[in-house]
C-alpha cells in the first residue's frame, strides 16, 4: 500500500472536520498537490437545495485561484472505511488538470490508503481539452 505523509493526512482530517454536510452527514475532504509540491485542501459544502460543492471541486477551485493548472496527486478522504471515490463531475474536473502520471489516492477515515488510481483507471477513455478544436 502507498504511504501518505502525516502532513497530508492532518490536512485532510482538518478539512473534513470543517466540511458542511448537514443534509447527507457525509463529510469529505480532498487535497490537491501540484508538481511543485503546493497543496490545496477543500471540503464538501452542502446547501438546502441539494446542489452543493464537492471536496474535490473545492480544492481544485483553490488551486486554480492560486494560479496553478496541473495536478500531480489527488487525495480524497470520506467519513468511513469504504471507498469514497470522486463523483463523475469531479472525475471530469480532475481530468481537466491531470497528466497521465497523476495519482488519485482514496483514503479510509483514518488516513490509510484504500486504493490508488491513475486518471485512466478512474475515468477511462475520458473526454478532455485535446478533443476540442483549437481556439
Amino acid at each position: 500500500m502507498d504511504q501518505v505523509s502525516e502532513e497530508i493526512v492532518q490536512k485532510l482530517l482538518s478539512a473534513r472536520a470543517n466540511a458542511y454536510a448537514p443534509y447527507s452527514n457525509h463529510p469529505v475532504a480532498s487535497v490537491m498537490v501540484t508538481p511543485d509540491g503546493q497543496q490545496f485542501a477543500g471540503a464538501n459544502v452542502e446547501v438546502a437545495h441539494y446542489k452543493g460543492l464537492c471536496a474535490e471541486a473545492s480544492a481544485i477551485s483553490a488551486m486554480v485561484t492560486a494560479g496553478q493548472r496541473q495536478l500531480a496527486t489527488v487525495y480524497v478522504i470520506g467519513p468511513g472505511d469504504h471507498l469514497c471515490t470522486p463523483c463523475g463531475d469531479c472525475r471530469q474536473r480532475i481530468r481537466e488538470f491531470s497528466t497521465p502520471n497523476t495519482q488519485i489516492l482514496v483514503l479510509s477515515r483514518e488516513g490509510e490508503v484504500l486504493k490508488t488510481y491513475t486518471m485512466e483507471t478512474l475515468l477511462p477513455d475520458a473526454f478532455g481539452p485535446e478533443q476540442l478544436p483549437p481556439r
